[in-house]
Order: C-alpha cells, then structure tokens, then sequence
C-alpha cells in the first residue's frame, strides 16, 4: 500500500528534478578533467565503460582526472571502485555531472531528456555484436509495439535518433557491425571507430590464477568441466515489473546426461526479474549466478557454452571453444520477434538444437565442429588481441585534448 502511495511521489520528484535541468545544464561549465560512467542504466560497475575505466585509470596521460561512476542503489550494492567516486543514478548530483563532465563513457541508450553541450565529448560504447535485429533495422507493421512501455516503432526509432544525435563515437567491434550500426542507428561512418571491444581484453588476457579466483568467488569446484548456460531475454515475456523468463531446461536430465564429471553454470539475462527454484537433487551440479555477474568472468572459466539468441556467442568465441544453440522456441522466436541479421542455420560458430536430449548427447560425445568457429572468428574477432581498451583511450585522450 505504502509503494502505491509513493509512487506518484516519486513520479512527481522526477518530474521536477527534469525541468530544473533543462532550466539548468548550461549554466555549469564544463570540467575538462571530468569523466563519467554509465554501464547498462546504472545497474553497476561492468562491461566496455570498466574496461576503459580500467584503462584510463593506467594511462599517466590522464592523472588528475576526476571519474565517476552513476549507479543505481549504489550503498546497498556496497560496491567500491578504486580510484572513482559513486554518484546514485538520477539523482540532483547525476544530472548536476552531467551537465559538468567533459567525457561521458556509456554502453546503453540515454533517455531523450538528456542535454548535452557542444564541448562535451559523448562516447557510446554499446554492449554487443547484435543477432537481432535493432532499431531502424527491425521489419514490422505499423502497430506494433516495443518494451514494456509498449510504444510505437516510431517513438522507438525516435528514441535512438535523439541519442545518436548526441554521440561524438561509437565504439565497432568489427567489419559486420560498423556495416549494421550505420543502417540501425542511422549513424554516419565517420563516428564509427572500429577498435575491438574493451572489455574483450580480460578475455584475451585472462591468466590462469585468475581463473581460478573467479572459480573460488563462486564455490565452483576446480576438477570438472564447467558449462556455461546463459539464455537471453524474450521480447513478448514480461509483467509489469520486467521482463520474465520461462525456463524451458530439465536440469535434472542434464546431469544424468553429461555426468558426475561436468557442473551447469546458469546465468540468466541482466533484464530477467523472475527468481528459478533451487532444487536439491542438484546440489553439487546446477549453480545459479547472479543475472548481474561479470559475464566475461563466467566465460573464461567454462569449457562449453549453452545459449539461444543472445549475442554472447560473439564475444565467447574468442576462447575457441564450443558454442551449442538451443533454440526450442525457434519458430516462434524468428517470426513473431525482432528477427536477425544472419543466416542462423550457416553463419552462428555451432549447431542449432531444439531438442534438449539430442543437444546434451552431442555435448556428452564431444560433437562439434571447430572450422566453423575459427571461419567465424575471421570475420568477426579479428580486432580482439587484447588491446582494444588501449585505441579506445588514445582516441578519446586526442578527443579531449
């Protein structure tokens, strides 16, 4: 009753917190030596911005500079970034650094309500090869709706056009999405930078003991094989808090499957809200993460990697290790959703499986065939050599300067 009641309040408050900005934003000068972070709405500290951060934190060329980071419940999370100050996302202070920062470093849409001056320099790093149709790219009648806010293709399309306005660059991982991004976005090839992405060097670069810490962090053991199994969302699935996910896995069977010898890691998408049930019998072999863990983590511990949709193959073939799609609601996905941007029978690094058991056999008979990866790779990965942070940060050091 009482968060009914607050509601609006807050509705209200942000309404407010808004038009004194638009009132305000230029009456701040702009700090030359002001950074900030932004990495998926303020869910926390990961992804391409942390790779940069990381880099520039190293780079002598930027001592002296001030970083903050927006993110959401920020005490809560109890999380510490060494080097940085934490600023709560939309808050007085976030829209007040806003307006003062001369670089801002971010990997998701800004809301159109966002201003941002002439001397400022805006870096959009994004967050993923994409597999599925975005923006101006998707092909669908006139009166279908998007998100959970459920508006047009047209204010959808809008929403992109006002950010992308807004950017100085936008970070390309390789030759196909500089191609995409300039028909999705609607972005001209000079603001492409075609670099790698960042935070793909921890993948390139991954040791050993670091593994190995990131297996103690989550009480996996250190003797068995580990797969990886991390779903994306689904567009058409959610209530009124987020988007919700049916899983469609028989954990069960899949340890009876693969054996004594193999563990699951299940890390669902950030935007899934809905919990699964821990289920005793599988104490020891299914290990549910967190939706908002460090997903480059979990791929350089595992051997195998589960997925459907989810752009996360791009980035996991780097390791050079198998990729099996299982795509049960593959009809349904790829007529009534978004659509892609490749031919998934000929160009994704693995096989397409619909069926559970026929998938987990071939897992367990070690079925896979390795040219269509590394033919993959070629194509896609050709600019992950662990250096991508380091072209990042030369050109925005030259774009500040």
């Amino acid at each position: 009753m009482l968060i009914k009641l607050l509601r609006p309040i807050k509705k209200f408050a942000g309404k407010c917190i808004r038009l004194a900005y638009k009132l305000t934003y230029r009456l701040f000068k702009v700090d030359d030596k002001l950074v900030i972070f932004i990495s998926f709405h303020g869910r926390g500290y990961s992804d391409n911005p942390k790779a940069i951060y990381e880099q520039m934190r190293q780079d002598p060329r930027f001592v002296g500079y001030r970083f903050i980071w927006f993110i959401k419940n920020h005490k809560e999370k109890n999380i510490h970034i060494e080097g940085a100050e934490i600023k709560e996302y939309f808050s007085i202070p976030y829209f007040y650094y806003l307006s003062k920062a001369k670089l801002w470093v971010v990997n998701c849409k800004l809301p159109t309500y966002i201003f941002k001056k002439e001397n400022q320099v805006y870096l959009q790093t994004w967050h993923g090869t994409p597999l599925k149709r975005l923006a101006h790219d998707i092909d669908v009648s006139e009166d279908t709706t998007f998100y959970r806010s459920g508006v047009s293709y047209e204010q959808m399309c809008h929403s992109y056009d006002v950010d992308v306005a807004r950017y100085n660059y936008m970070i390309s991982p390789n030759a196909f999405c500089t191609r995409v991004f300039q028909t999705s976005f609607k972005i001209n090839r000079e603001r492409l930078i075609e670099t790698g992405y960042p935070r793909n060097d921890f993948i390139s670069n991954a040791t050993k003991e670091e593994c190995d810490a990131i297996k103690n962090k989550y009480h996996l053991p250190m003797d068995k094989k580990i797969v990886l199994y991390a779903p994306t969302w689904r567009d058409n699935s959610y209530v009124s808090a987020g988007y919700t996910f049916e899983l469609k896995a028989n954990f069960r069977k899949w340890k009876e499957i693969l054996g004594e010898d193999t563990i699951v890691v299940f890390k669902p998408h950030y935007l899934i809200i809905n919990t699964f049930k821990d289920d005793p019998e599988l104490d020891g072999f299914l290990y549910s993460i967190p939706a908002q863990a460090e997903i480059n983590e979990l791929y350089v511990i595992s051997d195998i990697l589960i997925t459907d949709y989810s752009s996360v193959f791009f980035d996991y073939a780097i390791l050079k290790r198998p990729i099996y799609f299982y795509m049960y609601d593959l009809k349904e996905y790829a007529t009534d959703l978004r659509g892609f941007y490749l031919d998934i029978h000929k160009d994704i690094p693995g096989e397409i499986y619909m069926d559970e058991e026929t998938m987990l056999k071939a897992i367990k008979n070690e079925v896979y065939d390795y040219s269509k990866l590394n033919e993959f790779n070629q194509y896609f990965n050709n600019h992950e050599d662990g250096k991508a942070s380091k072209r990042v940060v030369d050109i925005l050091y030259k774009a500040v300067h």
